[in-house]
């Protein structure tokens, strides 16, 4: 069993801010690669959806003239897929993770289980919540978004390239696309946080302040829209239909890595991949902070960056009072 327990709510100041280093100035190059190589040169949640996105479309992708009408087969197809993926990924992570518990505590940011019995959540368990509202909701929307698309491209209203036809481009944009789809988030992000909308939609989102696998996907269907969205870039930028199945897949399946509530995966005691991060651990224990993710800075350009320690603590608290939420 790897060694350590649950994480305490800190940060050490002397780590370097998880902030991608891609968008400092002046610009440093070479830590930039290097944090890219981190996502694509290793066994990462980036490089294993692009790997079901390419097997996934080489087996069980529709044809292009099926695809041309909106038939109940192929669309079936689609749906089918993504739920199986879901459950696959999100129900794996769970079973390891938090029902066998095979590496104990070890990683795990918040020593607490799961909630059962709690009037917040559907069925009064957060689990039943998360993964009905992960499924119905979640991959229903999903599946729409992948269908339209699907349905647009293959009657010329959405422009497609091949990858061997661009091979530069294709490459540039698998690279682009998690960047794209993190620059997107955060926007999404802030607006479902205006107190209206955060009442009415993401409040369902935030009932998990301990988070699993299930809970990124734990979405109200007006959240899952504006989410899924940033998908909508690929009705305009020229991409492979490998690259709107990756962008998809990067939306759809990284929450359920990203939420795990551990911050590593150990197989046979070893670390295997990283799952959950620090910078939106602290988003669901503090909510009105750390709106975006790591591979964008505006949480730290517009003074909503926490990085765990005391101090950042009471600089949100202050802007939330300001702010009455």
């Amino acid at each position: 069993m790897p060694e350590g327990g649950a994480k305490e709510w800190t940060w050490n100041p002397a780590l370097p801010i998880p902030v991608s280093p891609v968008f400092v100035w002046p610009p440093q190059p070479v830590r930039a690669v290097k944090w890219l190589a981190a996502y694509w040169l290793t066994l990462s949640s980036t490089v294993i959806e692009l790997g079901l996105a390419i097997a996934i479309w080489w087996v069980t992708q529709p044809t292009w003239e099926a695809m041309q009408t909106f038939d109940f087969a192929w669309i079936m197809t689609i749906w089918a897929r993504n739920m199986i993926l879901l459950v696959l990924v999100a129900g794996g992570l769970h079973l390891w993770l938090w029902r066998w518990r095979r590496q104990g505590e070890a990683t795990k940011f918040d020593p607490r289980d799961l909630a059962v019995n709690n009037r917040n959540f559907t069925f009064r368990n957060q689990i039943y919540d998360n993964v009905s509202w992960s499924l119905a909701s979640g991959v229903t929307v999903w599946t729409i978004f992948e269908v339209s698309y699907f349905w647009c491209a293959a009657n010329g209203f959405a422009p497609v390239l091949s990858i061997t036809g661009a091979p530069i481009w294709s490459a540039a944009w698998f690279v682009l696309i998690p960047l794209w789809a993190s620059f997107h988030f955060y926007w999404i992000h802030r607006l479902l946080h205006w107190p209206p909308i955060y009442k009415r939609v993401h409040s369902l989102h935030h009932r998990n302040v301990n988070v699993g696998p299930w809970s990124g996907m734990s979405m109200h269907p007006l959240e899952h829209i504006g989410y899924f969205s940033s998908v909508l870039i690929h009705f305009v930028v020229p991409s492979d239909p490998i690259h709107v199945i990756f962008h998809l897949y990067n939306l759809a399946l990284n929450p359920a890595v990203s939420h795990a509530g551990f911050e590593k995966l150990f197989v046979k005691d070893r670390k295997r991949m990283a799952l959950g991060d620090f910078f939106h651990q602290l988003h669901h224990r503090f909510f009105e902070c750390n709106y975006g993710t790591a591979e964008v800075p505006w949480d730290v350009v517009f003074g909503s960056f926490h990085n765990g320690t005391p101090e950042a603590t009471r600089r949100i608290r202050d802007r939330k009072r300001r702010l009455g939420r």
